[in-house]
């Protein structure tokens, strides 16, 4: 374990011992400069066996730009956690060699790997001097594997998760997610031309926890292969509308539910979207639209249309 300063902030590096269900589990905290407290943490993960830790720091995204030829800030994740007050935490998790490597055993979180994670954040409690870390709450973003261990997370501990993003993954192990879980704002993205194997498993997925009221929207980028694609400007949208809703008044109590009602329904048939309406919801697999702001967002991004500042 080491700490290393940079500016504007300070980065804290810890590893966990192989486990039941990985071999690899090491994070990256990044802690912005003259923040006494922090209020949450921004985890980021990346796909299948890749190391997301570089990206906490400004020439991270250098990779993602390699990765999928983006053009965005390299300050993009920090400008977002400075907002909050959030710490930023990239993850790095493999699997042990095992028959079929395609299938990430460690985004079944709860054997192991999640618990990782969880100890990762006490570890850095303590090295970081900021205690309020061990049971921050936690705005996920992943991209393929990563979005599976987001989703799989919330469904194992929802208790800790403001939102979550699953950007385009294949293998999941919950079908069904909890009540707690489908109370989590969420983000499905799918690629128009992604693999049909990974775009049916979450359109099913998402099909049978929106008909029991999750909190979910999904969102199918056109013309996008298995790709990062134009996810960060809507999760930016997502993140910023969500967070002040859910975080609570007092920092250590439960997050703040939000309410179906409150939001809009995303009408994926005909792109649009209105008030929320039960009996609309019960036709056809809707997306729920936290709010007007993100509801202008997603239909921009269904439609393939520039997002509005």
């Amino acid at each position: 374990m080491a700490n290393i300063d940079r500016e504007p902030g300070t980065i804290f590096d810890v590893k966990m011992p192989s486990g039941k269900n990985y071999d690899k589990a090491e994070f990256r905290l990044w802690i912005p400069e003259k923040r006494k407290t922090l209020r949450g943490i921004l985890v980021l993960l990346h796909g299948s066996n890749m190391d997301a830790r570089s990206w906490v720091e400004t020439s991270g995204w250098r990779e993602v730009l390699q990765y999928d030829k983006l053009k965005i800030t390299e300050s993009f994740w920090h400008d977002i956690t400075k907002r909050f007050g959030f710490g930023l935490l990239g993850c790095y998790f493999t699997d042990k060699p095992h028959e079929d490597m395609f299938i990430e055993e460690y985004t079944n979180v709860g054997m192991g790997s999640g618990q990782a994670l969880l100890d990762a954040l006490s570890e850095l409690a303590t090295l970081s001097g900021h205690a309020e870390v061990a049971n921050a709450p936690l705005a996920l973003w992943g991209i393929s594997a990563g979005g599976q261990f987001n989703y799989e997370f919330t469904c194992w501990r929802p208790d800790r998760v403001i939102a979550f993003v699953l950007n385009k993954g294949g293998i999941y192990y919950t079908a069904m997610a909890s009540s707690a879980a489908r109370r989590v704002p969420g983000i499905l993205f799918i690629g128009a031309k992604d693999s049909p194997f990974r775009n049916d498993i979450i359109n099913g997925i998402f099909s049978m926890n929106r008909r029991a009221g999750a909190q979910w929207a999904l969102a199918v980028e056109p013309g996008a292969v298995h790709e990062i694609g134009r996810s960060l400007e809507l999760s930016e949208v997502f993140f910023d509308e969500v967070i002040p809703l859910r975080l609570p008044e007092e920092s250590g109590e439960p997050l703040q539910t939000l309410k179906l009602e409150d939001g809009y329904l995303g009408e994926p048939r005909n792109l649009t979207y209105s008030p929320y309406n039960w009996e609309k919801a019960k036709e056809h697999p809707a997306s729920w639209l936290p709010t007007e702001k993100f509801a202008h967002a997603w239909l921009a991004c269904e439609s393939g249309k520039p997002q509005m500042a």
